[in-house]
């Protein structure tokens, strides 16, 4: 028997939906303002994933920057499925365009343009019928639960929307996802919003367009109210293992620091098992923080390499920016062997600015960079949104660490520093602060983490951070929204040159 541990997709990896394909299963998440969008995972087990793309991943398939966008704005919650041999992805675009479905012959693409669909809402969802018709259930813009009879291909309304099911009685109802299992027809949707009240609900009915009749247990699912380590549970997909086992993909938190306790990673990606009792209605196991796998064979994939050399000739797909990536800000080859970054614009607190990072996965982790300034100015942020983030940047002959927090903006140290290359690092830690600081302690009501940022080697002996900074103001709680922290590289003035990029997570002290 293998256990598991959750989540199985940590950091900022959202709203879940998968589904599964002989003895493969695949996933989707929300992106929201980040460029490509929705990253696309590969699993043989339901435990290990593999990032294999992102299902829009080029400027064609959407307009770039989104029109409008805003942080946690963008693409919202899509739902992934598989019929007549091709797959299908349905998603919003909350900034512009709404509802959308693209869709590949395989789901490592390349995924086609967009067919829009004259549907007002969010968290679509697909689903067809013996006879080809396709349903898409969706969070209607006064409420509750809708239903349109549609053409994906042409993306037509051929009936509706008509308003289905209002949920148990809690707030939002939202995230449907409709399934034909046995005889019944089931709904399932997430209600209480987002947050600690996060939900899971189901009805059924003998047909897709209803009436349906809730659970008896509703909610099915939520942690609302408990000690458990894993808040916010909700926004669920269910899917069936080949052994006829069913399983639960839902998004969670894990929640750190003082009362009232804070998420900075984002919402995460969580498993746990589903059991049917004897009138048909599913049984789901609150979350677990480790449990058995499903059966059959056990496929470990990859770890991906701590450390990115830029010696290829495209990014890999983990490497997002908020908003676009335009053509030009960023090059592989005009200095072959390093990631050169122009900047487009003179500040990260607005959106326009040349950014490349990847999602902080782990509580405890250490960042590194060999930076090439140059004549630019650029460096490393620990990025929440355009209010919320810290910067170790270099430029002039000076490094400096500055905090974005809301409506200030304040640099917190300074050094001069040597011309050329220089190692640049950021290390979070959920110890608390570090003697070196203890001006910062505030009694022990400190922060989830704390964000160091050093010029020298963080384990040399003697070796004392620039700055540290308390990473409850880069958390959800504080800049609201529904995102995680995303560390990376950027340059607001001229060209900058990275050489590598390492990640790892790092023990708790």
């Amino acid at each position: 028997m293998h256990l598991y541990e959750n989540p199985v997709i940590s950091g900022f990896h959202p709203d879940p939906s998968v589904c599964r394909v002989d003895d493969d299963y695949y996933l989707v998440c929300s992106s929201f303002e980040y460029f490509p969008g929705l990253p696309l995972f590969h699993s043989k087990d339901l435990v290990h994933w593999e990032q294999i793309g992102n299902v829009l991943d080029r400027p064609g398939q959407l307009p770039l920057p989104l029109p409008g966008a805003k942080a946690s704005g963008g693409l919202y919650a899509p739902t992934i499925r598989h019929h007549d041999g091709r797959y299908w992805v349905i998603n919003t675009n909350v900034d512009g365009g709404g509802n959308f479905v693209v869709s590949a012959e395989r789901p490592e693409g390349p995924w086609s343009d967009p067919v829009w669909i004259d549907l007002t809402g969010i968290d679509p969802d697909l689903a067809w019928e013996e006879d080809g018709t396709c349903w898409c259930a969706f969070s209607g813009p006064e409420g509750g639960i809708h239903l349109a009879r549609i053409d994906p291909v042409e993306g037509e309304v051929l009936e509706g929307p008509f308003a289905t099911w209002s949920g148990s009685g809690l707030k939002y109802p939202e995230a449907p996802h409709l399934y034909r299992i046995g005889d019944w027809w089931y709904l399932l949707i997430a209600e209480g919003g987002t947050e600690r009240g996060h939900s899971v609900s189901i009805a059924r009915s003998r047909s897709p367009r209803g009436p349906w009749q809730g659970a008896p247990a509703n909610p099915l699912l939520s942690h609302g109210g408990t000690a458990r380590s894993i808040q916010n549970t909700g926004h669920a997909d269910l899917v069936q293992a080949p052994d006829g086992s069913w399983w639960m993909v839902l998004l969670g938190v894990r929640p750190r620091g003082f009362t009232p306790d804070v998420h900075v990673l984002g919402r995460e990606t969580f498993l746990t098992p589903v059991e049917w009792d004897a009138d048909g209605w599913p049984v789901v196991t609150p979350v677990p923080e480790s449990h058995a796998a499903p059966g059959g064979a056990w496929h470990p994939v990859p770890v991906p390499p701590a450390r990115d050399d830029f010696d290829g000739t495209a990014l890999a797909p983990h490497w997002i920016s908020p908003f676009a990536r335009p053509e030009g800000s960023w090059s592989l080859t005009e200095r072959p062997g390093r990631l050169l970054l122009h900047a487009t614009g003179p500040t990260l607190d607005r959106p326009g600015h040349t950014f490349v990072g990847r999602r902080q996965q782990h509580h405890d982790c250490r960042v590194t960079t060999m930076i090439d300034p140059g004549a630019g100015r650029g460096g490393l942020c620990v990025r929440l949104d355009e209010a919320h983030h810290y910067e170790l940047e270099v430029g002039d002959g000076e490094a400096g660490v500055v905090a974005r927090i809301g409506p200030l903006r304040q640099t917190v140290a300074r050094r001069p520093v040597p011309a050329g290359p220089l190692r640049l690092t950021v290390t979070v830690r959920t110890s608390g602060l570090v003697p070196a600081s203890p001006e910062l302690t505030d009694g022990g009501t400190t922060g989830p983490d704390t964000i160091a940022f050093w010029l020298d080697d963080p384990g040399a002996p003697g070796s004392r951070p620039l700055a540290e900074l308390d990473g409850r103001y880069l958390s959800t709680e504080v800049a609201c929204g529904f995102t995680g922290r995303v560390i990376g590289m950027y340059a607001v003035e001229g060209a900058v040159a990275f050489d590598w990029f390492e990640y790892a997570p790092a023990p708790s002290v």
